[in-house]
């Protein structure tokens, strides 16, 4: 399979979905630079994109531990660290997590959740479907993620926004 050919195709469809806006992931990763961290609002705002459903969750943090764990992602290496700092925090389970690591740094990571997975393991890249996510799991999908930008010339976020867009686009029935 040419992935160029799927990343620029499924690229373009990616608006069609219900998918985190791009441009709004973008934003947070300018406003979470900036500041050095971020705030319970603005991670709020970033789980309502992810997950409408759950980000209410977000509430029952403190301020402060939002900017401390916030403050620290940017401090540690590691893609395991990071993730398990992050989903630390109420609401942010893998998947959520995941669009704070993208907004930060879209030339490392990528939005993930079932839909990325799937469409790894079509790729013949991981084995099995998987419904739930852990820290160990966005570093088992990264990898093959970084592998495709790596050999496609697109960024890490756009190749997961791609995988995204092809599952939903190719997956009969319903997401679970």
């Amino acid at each position: 399979m040419d992935l160029t050919a799927l990343v620029e195709e499924y690229l373009d469809y990616y608006g069609e979905t219900q998918g985190v806006l791009p441009e709004r992931l973008a934003e947070f990763g300018d406003t979470y630079r900036e500041q050095g961290h971020l705030t319970r609002e603005q991670l709020y705002e970033i789980a309502y994109e992810s997950s409408t459903r759950s980000a209410y969750h977000v509430e029952k943090n403190p301020e402060a531990r939002c900017r401390e764990v916030t403050a620290n992602v940017l401090a540690v290496d590691g893609d395991f660290s990071q993730i398990q700092l992050l989903t630390g925090l109420s609401g942010f389970k893998a998947p959520t997590a995941s669009c704070v690591l993208a907004a930060l740094d879209p030339e490392r990571h990528a939005v993930v959740d079932t839909r990325v997975w799937a469409t790894l393991d079509r790729l013949d890249y991981l084995d099995g479907r998987k419904e739930s996510f852990d820290a160990a799991d966005y570093v088992t999908m990264i990898e093959p993620i970084r592998e495709i930008a790596a050999e496609t010339g697109f960024s890490v976020v756009d190749v997961g926004y791609a995988l995204f867009a092809y599952d939903d686009d190719v997956r009969e029935g319903t997401l679970h």
